[in-house]
């Protein structure tokens, strides 16, 4: 039978547990989609407890990425038994097995594997859309990666360096910063060193950074606002540090916006913006100019330890559960 990981009382991933269940058929229009592999987003973390926006009713299974193959189609145009897919959703893919329609899915570059395919979109994802539809960035700016160690941040050391910008990574590990350099990254900067916030005024001979990618929030938010060019755009993709607050004041002196970025949604009230993304995602990555860092791959089972990998900050890039050999 197949396996999923079941959430039926909000809390700590040890919380969750491996079930079995039984396949459901299929209706007109659906797909069934062997599962592979499936990416950990640090929002899995947060839903699984009931601290994400989206709070599906229990039980539910985590997970909102993963790639396999198509084992059974009824009546569904465009996909075919054997296609090699990402299957995006909102939640669902710790399992090996599940239920999809067209819409859902789009094909596995053909120079990753299924756990590279089941950790692309997500991050490199929401680093496409909050440095080119939001932030705007352009060749030659400054561009500032905080968390530059995790998954998005490494997708936007990447994605910046592609487009142009001097990227300056900060993390904070020298692990980490070795592999932000070696996806691109101009400039290293760890938290533990000095002050972020000076060393981004010693690198840019006291300019500041143009834009700034922060997933990490709280101080590293509201220390950022002191380390901006004029016209600066702050990306806020997350808060895994907590809620920062922004000063008004900083940001008028400097001329600056604050962007809250939802990838996800954005593609949910503009359909088309997906469709964009996604090509020129698909395009870097057959040309072998993304791919995503997985630093762990875990079996099905292990899925806690999958998820302690984030909340602990060990994971360099992205983790991956193994569903199949």
């Amino acid at each position: 039978m197949p396996k999923a990981v079941v959430c039926r009382e909000l809390g700590l991933p040890e919380r969750l547990q491996l079930e079995n269940f039984t396949s459901a058929p299929l209706q007109p229009g659906q797909v069934r989609v062997a599962i592979r592999a499936a990416g950990i987003n640090f929002p899995d973390i947060l839903m699984a407890a009931g601290e994400y926006q989206l709070k599906p009713p229990l039980p539910f299974t985590p997970g909102s990425e993963a790639a396999g193959d198509v084992v059974e189609v009824n009546d569904a145009a465009g996909v075919a038994v054997g296609d090699k897919v990402i299957v995006k959703m909102r939640f669902g893919a710790y399992c090996d097995e599940t239920v999809a329609t067209p819409s859902q899915l789009v094909p596995v570059p053909s120079t990753f594997d299924y756990a590279e395919g089941a950790t692309f979109l997500a991050a490199h994802g929401t680093a496409y859309h909050a440095l080119i539809d939001r932030g705007q960035i352009k060749p030659g700016e400054v561009l500032l990666v905080h968390g530059a160690g995790g998954g998005v941040g490494l997708a936007a050391v990447e994605i910046g360096k592609l487009l142009g910008a001097t990227v300056i990574a900060a993390a904070s590990s020298e692990d980490k910063l070795a592999i932000a350099k070696a996806r691109g990254a101009d400039h290293l900067v760890l938290y533990a060193r000095e002050p972020f916030r000076d060393a981004v005024k010693r690198l840019t001979d006291g300019r500041g950074a143009d834009v700034v990618f922060d997933p990490v929030g709280g101080e590293v938010f509201e220390n950022s606002m002191r380390c901006i060019n004029w016209g600066a755009r702050i990306l806020v993709v997350g808060f895994t540090g907590g809620i920062g607050l922004a000063r008004t004041n900083l940001l008028m002196i400097k001329g600056a916006s604050v962007l809250g970025v939802r990838a996800g949604e954005a593609v949910r009230k503009d359909p088309a913006l997906g469709e964009v993304r996604f090509k020129a995602l698909s395009e870097w990555a057959e040309a072998g100019r993304v791919r995503p860092n997985i630093s762990h791959r875990l079996p099905l089972e292990d899925y806690a330890k999958a998820m302690r990998l984030l909340i602990e900050r060990k994971a360099i890039g992205r983790v991956a559960l193994l569903t199949r050999p």
